[in-house]
């Protein structure tokens, strides 16, 4: 606290929170790596080996290529850095190369390409009110957004011990927003839609931005009452916006299209062949329809109502990705998750437009599209979880009830990531930094909002501390008993459709929340 409170003295406290957390990151460095550290070693040796028109062709590694191309030259622009560690990570061939320069070098480009991340949080903060700041520095708003955003757990493990690149893209996201609440939306749009061709899962939060620069920007005017005032259309930013999209599109898409590629790119990026679920599953709708299915598939067999030479054989939990077919419920297609996501998605769009908030109701509507999508998506990916919870920081330092909110879904997500970290080195590392980081996030967020009513009701803190026993049973009593070898799923069943029990929940009342707020009357010009 001393150091702190020296670096506030000096008012380089942000400064000191970026440098801590980079260090912390620089410990992670020896710990456990995923499939995906393969990945991206296999994405810089095709994108450094090969010429552009066999990128999206190679499969000499079942980790093929499938982002979109602006991660691929990013890819040939780390390679160009990654020769002078160790030239063979750059192989092809060598596959499943992890040598400890490779290793370093591929630790440290997560770590440098995190500038972008603290730059964005830095900028976010200038949007924030700073009307309930306290005389401390550690109940200032900004102070408290800082920290949930710069130690975020769920993007230090996935990032720094699991390994992807999320805090580089999601710091792409996050500036976009901050340039959309500093009514730079020229800006704001560049950077979503350069972000959409790093990496197409922001798609989700796509109907948000189409909106909201429709209806706040391209129309310029509102009626007294709310609602949009038609003769105020400028058709010249609408132009504008289409000419951004197109621009970056054709930057991107280009050399493909003129290669004749694109329905190779596309059949890359959108693998509908794979299945409903990922080898985790998301703590989502269908975890919760997955597990009903499980326990309604054993109670038969144990009735004997099924057949058990008649039950699919694909393992929804085998770590697979192939379809499978559900044994009692109906099988769930990529059509019906579409229709699901849609219909999740569209009142959320029509408050954005009927109910102008101004950026916090964008905000609002970016982050229901991301859980609504994380909740009936087609393959969703736990990880995804992080595109919900880092946008609703921002709002959590505004708001008690959307403190609570943030909350619930920050900590039941958090947890939802645990089965990522499955070696034992890594159990005390993962509890240890979701202990702190939770009991920080409570704390400084109680404190902030102590003149108003209790975040948690009775039923919300049970839920929360059931989190523990859950813990304790998943990691140091199941090994030891007999479910062990017949019923290996059963630990990510629980975690999976717990953990989908608070995201709904936290889903559900953020929906309620923008459902009831009223509309922001502005009639003069924004």
């Amino acid at each position: 606290m001393a150091a702190l409170g020296l670096a506030a003295s000096g008012g380089n406290w942000f400064s000191a929170l970026a440098l801590g957390v980079t260090l912390l990151k620089c410990l992670l460095i020896p710990t456990y790596h995923s499939t995906d550290f393969e990945v991206h070693r296999n994405w810089l040796a095709i994108t450094h080996s090969l010429p552009v028109s066999q990128w999206y062709y190679e499969e000499t590694s079942e980790w093929t290529l499938d982002y979109p191309p602006f991660f691929a030259w990013f890819e040939y622009a780390l390679s160009h850095v990654a020769k002078y560690f160790d030239q063979e990570m750059l192989n092809i061939h060598n596959l499943n190369y992890a040598s400890s320069k490779t290793l370093l070098f591929q630790r440290f480009s997560v770590i440098f390409t995190d500038i972008l991340f603290v730059y964005a949080v830095h900028e976010c903060c200038k949007c924030i009110d700073g009307k309930k700041a306290g005389k401390e520095l550690t109940e200032k708003p900004k102070f408290i957004l800082s920290v949930l955003l710069l130690w975020n757990f769920g993007l230090l493990i996935v990032d720094h011990i699991h390994f992807q690149y999320n805090g580089f893209l999601m710091g792409l996201m996050l500036l976009s927003i901050a340039r959309l609440f500093q009514k730079r939306h020229m800006e704001g749009a560049l950077l979503f839609a350069v972000l959409l061709h790093f990496k197409h899962i922001y798609l989700y939060v796509a109907p948000a931005y189409g909106i909201y620069l429709l209806r706040s920007y391209c129309f310029t005017a509102n009626k007294p009452d709310g609602s949009v005032r038609w003769n105020s259309f400028n058709f010249v930013r609408l132009i504008s916006l289409g000419l951004i999209v197109f621009l970056v599109s054709a930057l991107s898409l280009g050399p493909f299209l003129a290669l004749n590629q694109l329905p190779q790119v596309f059949s890359r990026l959108f693998p509908f062949k794979r299945g409903l679920c990922h080898a985790y599953w998301a703590p989502n709708f269908w975890a919760l329809y997955n597990a009903l299915d499980k326990v309604l598939s054993v109670i038969g067999l144990k009735l004997k109502l099924l057949d058990p030479n008649k039950i699919p054989k694909a393992s929804m939990t085998s770590g697979l990705v192939q379809q499978f077919q559900h044994t009692v419920l109906p099988s769930v297609t990529p059509l019906a998750t579409l229709i699901c996501t849609l219909i999740a998605i569209l009142p959320s769009i029509f408050c954005l437009w009927f109910k102008p908030q101004g950026p916090k109701g964008f905000l609002r509507c970016l982050i229901l599209c991301a859980l609504s999508s994380f909740m009936f998506g087609w393959h969703v990916h736990e990880k995804a979880i992080l595109l919900a919870i880092l946008p609703m920081s921002l709002l959590s330092v505004g708001k008690a009830g959307d403190a609570s909110i943030f909350l619930i879904l920050t900590t039941t997500g958090h947890y939802s990531l645990f089965p990522l970290l499955f070696t034992a080195p890594e159990l005390p590392i993962k509890i240890l930094l979701m202990l702190l980081f939770t009991i920080y996030s409570i704390s400084s967020l109680k404190t902030l909002f102590r003149k108003e009513k209790p975040l948690f009701n009775w039923i919300e803190t049970f839920y929360l501390l059931g989190l523990g026993p859950l813990e304790v049973f998943c990691e140091f009593v199941f090994p030891f008993t007999s479910w062990k070898l017949k019923y290996s799923f059963l630990p990510l069943l629980l975690t999976s459709a717990y953990c989908a029990v608070g995201i709904t929940y936290a889903w559900f009342r953020l929906y309620v929340s923008v459902l009831t707020d009223p509309p922001v009357s502005k009639t003069k010009k924004q």
